[in-house]
C-alpha cells in the first residue's frame, strides 16, 4: 500500500556567492530536485541532481527555520543524483525542506524551500505516549526508540520527548488474512551505520513448546530502510538450510529476542532450540526449548554457532523449565571480543569465549544469585552482601556502563525479579504477589577478584513491578534510561530517565495504558547516525 501523503516537485535555481575579495564572482548553478511520498506516512523522499562531486544534506521544519538536519550523503564520483530519505516529522504536519549542497572547495548552495504534507499516523499504531518533564533539569537530546507490542500489531515507534510519534514501523506481516497474530513479536532493533534498521520477527519464543509454529506467523531477520522498505531478509527456513549447508548441527525452531551488529559487520542473534533431553532421575525423556546463538557474516552466511546444550546443565531448572535457558540479551565485550549472554530463567548473565569468532564458546564465568555464582556481591562500602534479594532475578539488557569492557567495568541490568528469592526461604510470585518489585541495578564487576558491587540500585515499588522484557541505558549526560516493559497490576509501560544517585531524581518520563507494551526503548540522537537533534521543534 502506497500512502499518498504529498508530492512536490520544482526546479531550484540556486545562487552560490563566492568568498574572498573584491573580485568575487556570482556562480548560478541549476538544481533539479523532486520531493515525494513514500510508503511510510511521515517520511518523504528527496530527490536532487547536483553537477560536481558534493555532499549533500536535507535540513527540514514545519515553519522556516530548518531545525531539523539528515545526514549527509555524497553524490556520485563527478556528481550525479542524490536521494535522501527525510524521517522524522508529525502526523498531519506541512513541512518546509531544502537541500543543502557542499562542494569539494567548502562552497555551499541551497535548494528552494519545497513543502511536504505528511499523513495520519497509521491506524494499526494505536498507541499514545504521555510524557513528564522536571522543571529545570533537561533530558537527554535525542528521540526515543521502542519496540511496541500489544499495539494491534508490532510497532517500531519513534517519539519526540514531548511524546509526539514521529516514525513508525506497523509490521503488517502479521496480519493474515482477517486475522491478527498477535504472536508475533519484533524484537532486538538496531540502528545500522547505514542509516537502516534490523530486527527480528518472529513468535513467542515459548511457543515451539506447545507444538509446531503456525507457518503462517512471520519468523525472520530483516533489514529496512526509514521508508519501511525491506533492504534484506533471512526467513527461518533460509537459515535453516544455510546452518546445514555449513555444517552446522543446530536445527533452530524460532528467532528469538535479540540481534547486534558487531563492528566487522557481522550479525548475532539468538534462536531457540528443542531437544530430547533424559534428565537426571528420569527414565524417559523430556522435550526441552534451549536457545543458541548464531554469527552470520556479512555474506549472511553462518560462520560460527554457540549451544546453551553444549556447555550449560540442562538439570539446572531454577525458573519455568522446559523453557529451560530463555536468553533474551547479548553484549559485545569490545575490549576482548567476548560476549554476554543474558539468560532468564537460569538467573544468571553469563560470559562467553567468542574472541571474534575465534573462542570455543566455553562459559568463562556465572554472574547472579546462589551457590553456583562464580561472583560475590558486594555492598556499597565493599562488604559482602548475603541478601539474595539483592541480586538479579529473570533479568534482561545487560549493557555496559563504562567504557571498558574488561576487567573492572560498570555492568547496568534491567532485573525484572520475577522468581526473587529472600533471605526469609520465601519469594515472589509470579502473577504479582505483595512481594514482587523490579530493580534497577549497575555493578562494578572485578573479573579478578570475581566480585559484583552496588553502585546504583533503585527499587521500584510494586505497582512498577515489571514482570516481562525492559532495557536499561547510560546516557550521554551520565544519567539512567530504562523501561519497564510491562506493568503486571496495572498494564501499560514507562520509560524512564533519572540521575545516577543513591536517591535518584526522575528527569523525564514517558507512559503508554494498557494495552500498550514496549520490550525494549532507547534514547538515539536522531534516525540519522552522526547527527544530534537537539532543542529542535518537530
Amino acid at each position: 500500500m502506497r500512502y499518498c501523503a504529498g508530492f512536490f516537485a520544482a526546479m531550484a535555481v540556486v545562487f552560490m556567492v563566492g568568498c574572498g575579495g573584491s573580485g568575487d564572482s556570482h556562480t548560478t548553478t541549476s538544481f533539479t530536485s523532486q520531493v515525494s511520498s513514500t510508503n511510510n506516512p511521515q517520511v518523504a523522499q528527496y530527490s536532487i541532481t547536483v553537477p560536481q562531486d558534493a555532499t549533500v544534506h536535507i535540513i527540514y521544519s514545519r515553519d522556516m527555520s530548518y531545525s531539523l538536519k539528515t545526514w549527509d550523503v555524497a553524490t556520485p564520483a563527478g556528481g550525479g543524483k542524490v536521494t535522501i530519505l527525510v524521517a522524522g516529522m508529525l502526523a498531519n504536519s506541512t513541512y518546509h525542506m531544502r537541500a543543502a549542497v557542499t562542494y569539494k572547495d567548502g562552497t555551499i548552495a541551497s535548494d528552494v524551500d519545497h513543502t511536504f504534507k505528511t499523513g495520519a499516523i497509521p491506524p494499526q499504531v494505536s498507541a499514545r505516549f504521555t510524557v513528564q518533564k522536571t522543571s529545570g533539569l533537561d533530558p537527554q537530546p535525542g528521540i526515543e526508540m521502542v519496540d511496541g507490542i500489544g499495539i494491534n500489531i508490532p510497532t517500531l515507534v519513534a517519539t519526540d520527548l514531548s511524546g509526539n510519534i514521529v516514525w513508525t514501523y506497523p509490521f503488517k506481516d502479521a496480519v493474515v488474512g482477517n486475522a491478527s497474530y498477535s504472536q508475533t513479536q519484533l524484537q532486538g532493533f538496531v540502528q545500522l551505520d547505514n542509516g537502516h534498521i534490523v530486527f527480528l520477527a518472529g513468535p513467542l519464543s515459548s511457543a515451539p513448546l506447545a507444538g509446531p509454529v503456525d507457518p503462517k506467523i512471520p519468523d525472520t531477520i530483516r533489514e529496512i530502510d526509514l521508508a519501511g522498505n525491506t533492504v534484506k531478509e533471512l526467513p527461518l527456513t533460509a537459515l535453516q538450510t544455510s546452518l546445514k549447508q555449513a555444517g552446522f548441527s543446530l536445527v533452530p525452531v524460532c528467532y528469538s529476542h535479540e540481534i547486534i551488529v558487531l563492528p566487522n559487520g557481522h550479525w548475532l542473534f539468538l534462536v531457540g532450540e528443542l531437544k530430547s533431553v533424559t534428565l537426571n532421575g528420569k527414565s524417559t525423556p523430556t522435550t526441552v526449548l534451549g536457545d543458541a546463538i548464531v554469527d552470520l557474516d556479512q555474506n549472511m552466511k553462518p560462520v560460527w554457532v554457540w549451544d546453551a546444550f553444549d556447555h550449560l546443565d540442562v538439570n539446572r531448572q531454577p525458573y519455568l523449565f522446559p523453557d529451560w535457558t530463555h536468553a533474551n540479551a547479548i553484549a559485545y565485550s569490545a575490549d576482548d571480543g567476548n560476549l554476554l549472554l543474558s539468560l532468564r530463567h537460569q538467573n544468571w548473565i553469563i560470559k562467553i569465549d567468542y574472541r571474534n569468532g575465534g573462542g570455543q564458546g566455553n562459559v568463562l564465568w556465572h554472574l547472579g544469585p546462589g551457590a553456583d555464582s562464580d561472583f560475590t556481591l558486594l555492598k556499597t562500602d565493599g562488604t559482602p552482601d548475603t541478601a539474595p534479594e539483592n541480586w538479579f532475578y529473570a533479568q534482561h539488557y545487560p549493557y555496559f556502563f563504562s567504557s571498558n569492557t574488561t576487567g573492572d567495568f560498570k555492568l547496568g541490568i534491567m532485573d525484572n525479579g520475577n522468581d526473587r528469592a529472600f533471605a526469609d526461604g520465601t519469594s515472589c510470585v509470579a502473577q504479582g504477589g505483595a512481594k514482587c518489585y523490579t530493580t534497577v541495578p549497575v555493578l562494578e564487576i572485578n573479573e579478578n577478584a570475581k566480585t559484583a558491587k552496588l553502585l546504583f540500585h533503585q527499587i521500584l515499588p510494586p505497582l512498577q513491578y515489571s514482570f516481562f522484557g525492559g532495557s536499561t541505558n547510560s546516557l550521554a549526560n551520565g544519567n539512567v534510561e530504562y523501561d519497564l516493559a510491562g506493568y503486571l497490576i496495572s498494564g501499560g509501560t514507562g520509560v524512564f530517565e533519572v540521575t545516577n544517585q543513591s536517591t535518584p531524581q526522575t528527569i523525564w518520563s514517558m507512559s503508554a495504558p494498557a494495552p500498550a507494551l514496549s520490550y525494549r526503548a532507547y534514547r538515539i540522537p536522531s534516525l540519522y547516525p552522526g547527527v544530534q537533534w537537539t532543542g529542535v521543534d518537530f
